[in-house]
């Protein structure tokens, strides 16, 4: 009997410890934020769609899904039809921890373009990609007191957008690989029209400190689209692309293999194990009073090594190629100017490179943009 009481005693205490260990486990935090709401309708369309209510009827779903899953907590800006500051989605998401945020919307145009995009945060590269973040911002003129909310922030201003990527650059790998997620899962599931995946300056996504992503389901000013998104079927496969791209997220990084992007979105904080420069490519001076800040811009990455020659990168010279692990980065252009850098950023965007992006170098060793525009001023 003693025994039987001893047994039952051992199992318990197992039992209970097991039950502690799993409760004791932060479960992982999505945070979706559907656009718009309230007096904010979204943008307008002449075939009676309303961006808000698509957004909130796709957020639902995705949360839906998600809460299926075991160890997923998903909070909501908002569950119904109501206006939120854009500080107030990013508030709701910092005090919460979470571990993703994920901004959902509709897009909208003058013409019949159609098709999905997923932004991350960054300088906007081109006319088009401003004017959907111009059109995103533009809600905190609906705001109380938004001049001093938004500190002269003003979302018609480039020189407001190319500010609020600083912040955000800590997490930018994680998110282009969730957006990437996203949009194949679009492509080749939904066989929606690929957008690509695209950085561009989203107030939203700069005031959030974990992974943050934008996306614009289609567009609501394109009739065939418009009735797509707003039918019952759309809201479900859309939503499922999205809560399933959130789900090989998150299993991609419990995983032990790391995550590969192969374009020029991926960075990492790997010291140059490998550089291989040009003959003609410029010689930067280091400064006997300051460390030595490098801005390049990488164009491209992955499992095959290239020469780092013009032909092979749609005529850019000045290559570089750097080797972290089993990867190969290659990079245009090396200067110790960032606003020289934005300008050759420029360039490799205009030859097709179209997620290329401008990292930094300090004394040799990878650095964030951030830390480098510190360095070189102080």
């Amino acid at each position: 009997m003693q025994k039987q009481i001893k047994l039952f005693l051992f199992l318990a205490l197992i039992f209970s410890a097991n039950s502690m260990a799993q409760t004791s486990i932060k479960p992982f935090v999505v945070v979706l934020d559907a656009g718009h709401g309230g007096k904010d309708p979204g943008r307008p369309t002449n075939f009676g769609y309303k961006e808000k209510d698509i957004a909130l009827d796709i957020v639902l779903k995705v949360g839906e899904n998600l809460e299926k899953q075991d160890n997923i907590k998903v909070i909501y800006t908002r569950s119904t039809d109501v206006f939120i500051e854009l500080r107030q989605r990013a508030k709701i998401a910092n005090k919460a921890d979470a571990d993703l945020f994920v901004s959902i919307h509709c897009n909208a145009h003058n013409s019949q373009a159609h098709g999905t995009e997923t932004y991350v945060l960054g300088l906007h590269r081109n006319d088009s990609n401003f004017r959907v973040a111009q059109q995103e911002n533009e809600v905190i003129f609906l705001e109380d007191d938004f001049e001093s909310n938004y500190e002269g922030f003003d979302p018609n201003s480039p020189e407001s957008m190319i500010g609020l990527t600083l912040m955000q650059e800590d997490y930018l790998d994680q998110s282009i690989l969730l957006a990437r997620y996203v949009q194949d899962n679009f492509t080749y599931k939904l066989k929606r029209k690929n957008r690509g995946v695209k950085q561009a300056g989203f107030w939203v996504l700069h005031n959030t400190y974990m992974p943050s992503i934008l996306i614009e389901t289609g567009f609501i000013t394109n009739k065939t689209e418009g009735d797509y998104l707003n039918s019952a079927s759309g809201k479900i496969n859309m939503s499922k692309s999205i809560s399933d791209a959130i789900l090989d997220y998150k299993s991609k990084l419990n995983s032990d293999t790391p995550a590969v992007i192969e374009t020029a979105s991926n960075q990492v904080d790997y010291v140059d194990s490998e550089v291989v420069l040009p003959v003609d490519a410029p010689v930067v001076e280091p400064s006997l009073s300051k460390p030595l800040i490098v801005f390049k811009v990488q164009i491209a990455a992955g499992s095959k090594k290239l020469a780092p020659k013009s032909y092979n990168f749609n005529g850019l010279d000045q290559i570089s190629r750097q080797k972290s692990s089993t990867i190969y980065r290659y990079f245009y252009g090396n200067t110790t100017s960032y606003s020289a850098a934005v300008k050759l950023l420029d360039i490799a965007i205009s030859k097709g490179f179209s997620d290329a992006l401008v990292v930094a170098y300090k004394d040799g060793e990878k650095t964030s943009i951030k830390q480098a525009l510190k360095s070189s001023v102080n």
